[in-house]
């Protein structure tokens, strides 16, 4: 015999509707780096920013959009802007879920870059309904705008923590290069 719970089924509270805006920027490619967000909930902003002392554009844009969804404390539908192609194109196109299923692998031969912050970004799209949109950088957007300037002067912070999985990323590349003793 199995016993049924006959009472109705709480009602779902409706996700919150976020829109966020990310970029990243670094001095240098590679150089001082840093990550700016802007958060907006009905009459709710919230600016987020951050910098490592060595790392790629493509590392802080990625970091942007996970620090601008790892401040979200329960799960939303989200809108998230970005003037990077490599971001918005690797989530929409899935090409970041065939480059894990593939063992971190583009294809045959080359390995996909930052794999490190791609599984936590994949990880945080599980938890959120996110939808990428890219919009061209540099183009007058206010809010684009804003991530930009947050995301430079993070990278021109003194005292930048390092960007563990960038740095040892190269150092594993320097200790396997050809030719080294």
């Amino acid at each position: 015999m199995t016993l049924t719970d006959s009472r109705p089924a709480a009602p779902r509270t409706p996700c919150k509707q976020i829109t966020i805006f990310t970029d990243g920027a670094c001095l240098g490619n590679p150089g001082p780096g840093g990550y700016g967000a802007v958060l907006l909930y009905g009459d709710h902003r919230k600016e987020l920013s951050g910098g490592f002392r060595l790392t790629t554009n493509n590392r802080m844009e990625i970091m942007a959009a996970i620090a601008a969804l790892s401040a979200l404390r329960t799960p939303c539908q989200v809108d998230l802007y970005s003037d990077s192609q490599y971001l918005v194109n690797a989530m929409m196109k899935s090409w970041v879920r065939r480059w894990r299923a593939q063992g971190w692998m583009r294809n045959k031969n080359e390995k996909a870059k930052n794999p490190d912050l791609w599984e936590k970004l994949l990880q945080l799209c599980d938890r959120h309904q996110v939808r990428f949109h890219w919009l061209r950088g540099h183009n007058g957007h206010s809010e684009n705008e804003r991530c930009d300037e947050l995301a430079n002067q993070a990278a021109l912070a003194l005292n930048l923590p390092p960007d563990e999985g960038y740095e040892a990323q190269q150092d594993r590349l320097f200790y396997r290069a050809p030719g080294r003793k």
